[in-house]
């Protein structure tokens, strides 16, 4: 059975209706006192710089994006900007260069045996598993971490790899993974937490050794995850929920017509085993019928986390960035509820959509934000001239009102 992914998502029948109404106290509803929740910028702040990255080589398939992936500032005006090949095949890589100039880019190699020798290699990772939407940590403790999400035969999990010279990486257990996709072969016949089942037997092609999904670590794509200063970590991903075909939620013309995206924070202590997980924010009553959320990257500050919204209205098949904030990852306040940074006009690349990267970065007296822009609808049924991905820059000078 193919697996579902990005571009095709469901097409076999879902699990029993979740209930999606919750309290503005419980889920970032505009009930929380306004004067201990800090103002962002207006929208009109944001300077867009353009397009910084385009797909030029081959193997990027004519798509990038840098959808949940961090900018890392380099020496003098340089950066790295880790991304996806999301054409074809996905592949994951960085580019370096300096913003408006050229850059040079690393694929990815991967091998099933030992990391190969090279700029940016990934070892133990099984033939014909794909990966994408690359999160790079650098560790408190001095090594380097990379998490992805990998598509292949009957898998859809996101996995762990370790480098010590930050190069050549191992996966740490493609068996065992920090998060499993509901299509994924070892969450057949697991409902996860939401009581969301897509296959509902078991796959014969799960290996012995390989267990069952556990329930909580059922999520859709969609992750961002940080290493605190304490040196445990948290994670954001996407819930999915099931409504029938009765609720006003329903949209047939979405690529998931009849599943809700919401957010759930994880916490861990060491990044790979993820015990606790909480709901954070889902559509209340302030919300549209169709509102879902799609992802949340969050920029830590000295006076809290300002979440990067992913705010997809399911009609009308746009994604805008939307402004949030939490004073400690577990409770988010949504005051504005609406685009932060405008999408383009129908002639510009991010005229349909605006997908965030891992966080915002504050260098030169500016804040960064480098952002996947697409001039497509989320199901591909309509876009503004020949459908395109790139990576696309904005900056503003403070991010608070």
């Amino acid at each position: 059975m193919r697996p579902i992914n990005r571009r095709t998502f469901l097409h076999q029948g879902l699990g029993t209706a979740a209930a999606i109404v919750a309290s503005p106290h419980a889920f970032g509803g505009a009930a929380s006192p306004a004067r201990f929740i800090p103002e962002p910028c207006a929208p009109s702040a944001w300077r867009k710089h353009g397009v910084v990255l385009e797909p030029t080589e081959d193997w990027e398939g004519g798509h990038i994006q840098n959808f949940t992936c961090p900018a890392e500032p380099l020496g003098g005006d340089r950066w790295r900007f880790w991304y996806s090949a999301c054409g074809k095949n996905y592949l994951v890589a960085y580019a370096e260069g300096a913003a408006g100039g050229p850059f040079k880019k690393f694929p990815a190699r991967c091998t099933p045996g030992d990391a190969a020798d090279g700029p940016f290699t990934i070892g133990h990772l099984p033939d014909r598993w794909n990966p994408v939407q690359v999160v790079h940590i650098l560790l408190r403790n001095g090594r380097h971490r990379i998490y992805f999400w990998v598509h292949g035969p009957g898998i859809v999990r996101y996995l762990a790899a370790e480098s010590d010279d930050g190069k050549r990486y191992t996966v740490i257990d493609p068996l065992r993974p920090v998060l499993y996709h509901p299509s994924d072969r070892a969450a057949h016949g697991v409902a996860s937490l939401d009581g969301l089942m897509i296959h509902k037997n078991p796959s014969p092609n799960r290996p012995a050794e390989e267990p069952l999904a556990v329930p909580r670590l059922i999520s859709n794509d969609a992750t961002n995850i940080y290493q605190l200063p304490d040196g445990t970590f948290e994670m954001y991903s996407v819930a999915l929920l099931s409504v029938p075909r009765s609720d006003p939620a329903y949209m047939a013309h979405d690529n998931a017509p009849g599943l809700l995206r919401v957010i759930d924070r994880y916490t861990s202590a060491d990044g790979l085993h993820f015990e606790d997980r909480k709901r954070v924010i889902q559509r209340d009553n302030l919300d549209s019928v169709d509102q879902q959320f799609y992802y949340l990257a969050a920029t830590h500050t000295p006076k809290g986390q300002v979440g990067m919204l992913g705010h997809y209205r399911c009609q009308a098949q746009t994604m805008d960035l939307e402004w949030c904030f939490s004073p400690d990852g577990s409770t988010w306040h949504r005051p504005r509820r609406s685009a932060w940074l405008a999408r383009g006009d129908e002639k510009q690349p991010d005229s349909y959509g605006i997908y965030g990267s891992s966080f915002l970065v504050q260098r030169d007296r500016q804040w960064h934000l480098f952002y996947t822009g697409v001039n497509s609808a989320h199901n591909n049924k309509h876009s503004h001239g020949p459908p395109r991905t790139v990576i696309m820059h904005a900056t503003t000078r403070s991010i608070w009102a």
